[in-house]
């Protein structure tokens, strides 16, 4: 008997929609660190006012532009799915990144938070494999998704031959 053939295709799942607010809030962060300073310094240096306080004012209204828009369509394109098989990832719409991790690849998987991820309630699980690629990310999910997850595809790897390699 031969094991099932992983193939190319969508996968099925969406990340959970508290993943727009949670990106909105780390672009937020993003575009704080360079207008907070601008700003800052722009209020306090009387000569180069105008100099440092428009291009603050620019990076806040595209930092709030994209912050409103990027992580709806972000939303709209990610995708992810685990089988007996495979790791599926879909992310990008321009350049869309197609990532299958079979199972006798997976060297290690792991569950992460940041502050701002774990105040949403989301986890990330990252699955570590012999590629050159990287890890394989399912950023967005519920905490608990993501544990059962992690537990899932340790016990997938655990019953599938081969040596990570």
């Amino acid at each position: 008997m031969t094991a099932p053939r992983t193939a190319l295709r969508p996968p099925q799942h969406r990340f959970d929609p508290r993943t727009v607010p949670w990106w909105r809030v780390q672009w937020l962060i993003t575009t704080a660190v360079p207008v907070v300073p601008l700003a800052v310094l722009g209020l306090l240096i009387p000569p180069a006012r105008l100099w440092l306080l428009i291009p603050a004012a620019a990076i806040l209204v595209l930092g709030l532009a994209a912050a409103l828009a990027l992580p709806v369509w972000w939303h709209r394109v990610h995708r992810w799915e685990v089988t007996d098989t495979a790791v599926y990832t879909l992310t990008g719409y321009f350049w869309r990144t197609w990532r299958i991790a079979p199972m006798s690849r997976i060297q290690t998987v792991d569950t992460t938070q940041g502050p701002v991820q774990r105040s949403f309630g989301l986890s990330t699980v990252v699955v570590t494999t012999a590629s050159s690629a990287g890890a394989v990310k399912l950023e967005g999910l519920d905490q608990d998704e993501a544990s059962a997850l992690a537990e899932r595809l340790t016990e997938l790897t655990d019953a599938t031959p081969g040596d990570a390699t």
